[in-house]
């Protein structure tokens, strides 16, 4: 069993196919095929099933897959790491980030990354869920994802850097706008819209929802991110239940922000595969935006 071995047995098991690895590595479909077979051979039992559209991974198939990827994973984050000891200090920090995150969270904090660490680059690659960035964490070599915080992860350490408390969006004109707070039973009657289907912060609103007896189906219409649902509050179309992000305060843009205590706070922050195997640069990133995000003390 070798390293080349694993890694084309876990490419098969997520392209589903031995002909697409094979175009990918520029070899044979046979030569892809001796890699798992040799597997096979040494593991005693079948790891993939062959079928008319190409394979999937059996029971054990999976079950290998899974200690594969994060053992691999975890080895090229190692070796990333070397290289750039031995460049001496300069490299990248590549993030995974939502499409408003930068905006919202790092803006000042890149400023003076870039200044202490003129050498080192930074890389965004942008995702369009806390999900996806939780994905490409594990499957592209990333450094660091900014992700709305949810249930454990395998293989993945989460920590918060900010829980934002819930705000309702709506235009000055309305006549809630001057109001200190809303309560939560009172959501139930409004027109809302709903944030990304099947996101973290989603998923977190329609459980604090269910605590207070609204149904799920209250929204109007759902958005692809934050930015859209304040923006779509804004020209009148509904109200929109947002976390209170940096810089907005009570009101902007013909826009007031009215706070909604009864919703817990959703937090936010870094997801990382080992904060102990994160380069100097990657570390000194993470706590220059958690620094900028948390109010300093008095």
């Amino acid at each position: 069993m070798t390293l080349d071995d694993l890694r084309i047995f876990v490419a098969v098991c997520r392209a589903g196919s031995l002909s697409a690895v094979a175009r990918e590595l520029g070899c044979t479909q046979s030569a892809v095929s001796q890699h798992v077979r040799r597997l096979e051979r040494e593991v005693g039992v079948g790891l993939v099933e062959r079928q008319a559209r190409g394979v999937v991974p059996t029971r054990a198939g999976r079950l290998l897959e899974r200690a594969a990827a994060e053992g691999i994973s975890g080895l090229d984050l190692a070796l990333q790491r070397l290289d750039e000891m031995v460049r001496g200090g300069g490299g990248a920090v590549r993030i995974a980030t939502g499409g408003a995150t930068v905006r919202h969270f790092m803006a000042d904090a890149v400023v003076e990354f870039r200044q202490r660490y003129p050498r080192v680059s930074l890389e965004f690659q942008t995702e369009n869920s806390s999900r996806s960035c939780f994905e490409a964490l594990g499957d592209h070599g990333l450094d660091l994802a900014w992700v709305t915080l949810g249930p454990p992860r395998r293989g993945v350490e989460q920590r918060t850097v900010v829980s934002l408390p819930w705000v309702l969006a709506v235009r000055a004109d309305d006549e809630l706008a001057e109001r200190e707070r809303i309560e939560g039973e009172e959501l139930a009657g409004m027109r809302l819209i709903g944030l990304p289907e099947n996101s973290t912060s989603r998923a977190h609103l329609d459980a604090s929802y269910r605590e207070l007896g609204i149904p799920s189906g209250a929204f109007d219409t759902s958005v692809a991110d934050w930015d859209t649902a304040v923006l779509l509050a804004g020209l009148g179309l509904g109200h929109a239940v947002v976390p209170a992000l940096p810089g907005w305060g009570p009101g902007r843009d013909g826009l007031r922000f009215v706070p909604v205590p009864a919703l817990p706070p959703l937090p936010v922050g870094w997801a990382v595969r080992q904060w102990e195997a994160l380069s100097p640069a990657a570390r000194a990133f993470a706590d220059t935006v958690t620094r900028h995000c948390r109010p300093s003390g008095p």
